[in-house]
């Protein structure tokens, strides 16, 4: 099997692989139709609304997600998840139960989206870790890369398919296969074999584990660097629910089909730059740093876009360098992380990655109602750009290294380390 897809050689991440898969595509339906229905029916095009639900999604992330990395690293992780595919679709359920009735106000979209940012706290750090049980160290990177490309097949498929169904049957029965497609998750946790997976290392219960992780991860610099760019561009930068649905109702004027096919078309650049990362045996922080920069430069492309089509293959290019400075910043961690602390570690991850969205994506909200759809691209490309060259500076002061242009292709900006092969 090509180097690219080795973690599939291998049953218990094959079974899980595919039932995210479809899991996902349902998932990917359900945030279409939740941005549509508020845009258009619960407001009028107001992306600030937006915003707010989306961060209201990602708050318990903050709050949580630290103590959520100590129940991964204390508890079965298929377990966790088990409970938690459970509970998210019973809150799809819900959801669409509520639309269909005629029950579901902004009140009730805002309260469901942060029970369900309580769920997705302690399912992240759990579904991310759980990878080192499914496949060897040797292929962690691999699959790690594997399921960012999983979630993108679904980001590609999803939104499509979720625009139209939003036309045929409305929103809340898209809320409803959504649900369904949780059995497809559920069942292939109930199918991995216990007897293959790979043994590890429950922390034991002790005072001041969770303040040990912070401990930890202080104590590596290039964890900081990996975090504090991934936190900037996720925080102002990734905000594409966001500013997709926006630049498609306001700037071009499309409906519901349409801003699923922007969405897929984002996600045909995710799958690819998940796929190349794929094959990346030993990923290193120029990478990302490199990737952030690309992500910035193209952003500010695509936020001048002057058409419909434009912006949809300029979000190709987005898409490539959102899953590259994503997956690379995760198998980075996960990969050189002690796996005792791990669970903590990408609870603190999920921080920086996730839950700097309830400050970004309300913030973005404003400037696009107050500056208009393009601006809300154009300063999270700023703040990417400003990022990557602060960090690389300060990578070449901390580790006595240098970085310069390495041209247009893989990566734009390059660290190196004279006196050692291993510099990141």
């Amino acid at each position: 099997m090509s180097s690219t897809f080795a973690s599939l050689a291998i049953r218990n991440y094959r079974v899980r692989f595919i039932g995210f898969v479809i899991g996902n595509i349902g998932t990917w339906m359900q945030r279409v139709a939740q941005d549509w229905y508020v845009l258009t029916v619960l407001t009028k095009d107001n992306g600030f609304a937006v915003g707010i639900v989306t961060a209201l999604q990602f708050i318990p992330s903050l709050a949580l997600a630290p103590v959520a990395g100590l129940v991964a690293d204390r508890i079965d992780k298929r377990h966790i998840l088990l409970v938690t595919q459970v509970l998210q679709s019973l809150t799809a359920f819900l959801f669409g139960t509520l639309i269909l009735t005629g029950h579901a106000g902004m009140w009730q979209v805002f309260s469901i989206a942060f029970e369900l940012g309580c769920v997705t706290a302690f399912d992240g750090p759990a579904n991310q870790t759980f990878v080192g049980q499914l496949v060897p160290p040797r292929l962690i990177a691999n699959a790690v890369s594997l399921n960012s490309a999983s979630f993108n097949v679904a980001r590609l498929v999803g939104p499509a398919v979720s625009g139209l169904l939003i036309g045929v049957v409305g929103c809340g029965w898209v809320f409803i296969i959504n649900g369904c497609s949780f059995g497809f998750t559920i069942g292939a946790l109930l199918m991995i074999r216990t007897s293959e997976l790979h043994a590890e290392r429950l922390a034991p219960k002790a005072k001041g584990q969770i303040r040990e992780g912070f401990k930890y991860v202080a104590k590596r610099s290039d964890i900081i660097c990996i975090l504090v760019t991934l936190g900037v561009v996720s925080c102002l930068g990734f905000n594409s629910q966001l500013t997709i649905g926006v630049m498609a109702r306001t700037i071009f004027n499309k409906q519901a089909g349409q801003y699923g096919i922007l969405t897929s078309m984002f996600a045909v650049g995710a799958l690819a730059g998940a796929l190349m990362s794929a094959r990346r045996q030993r990923p290193r922080v120029r990478l990302v740093l490199g990737a952030a920069f690309g992500f910035g430069a193209v952003s500010l492309l695509s936020g001048a876009s002057p058409s419909y089509l434009v912006f949809g293959l300029t979000g190709i290019l987005v898409g490539f360098f959102t899953l590259t400075l994503i997956t690379t910043a995760n198998s980075t961690v996960q990969l050189t992380t002690d796996p005792a602390y791990r669970g903590r570690v990408m609870s603190i991850y999920s921080i920086m990655s996730r839950g700097t969205t309830p400050i970004g994506s309300p913030t973005i909200g404003w400037v696009s109602q107050r500056f208009g759809p393009r601006w809300s691209i154009w300063v999270g490309a700023l703040a990417a750009l400003v990022v990557s060259v602060v960090v690389a500076l300060y990578a070449r002061r901390r580790w006595h290294v240098h970085a310069h242009w390495a041209g247009w292709h893989r990566p734009f900006v390059e660290i190196v380390n004279p006196q050692s092969d291993d510099a990141d």
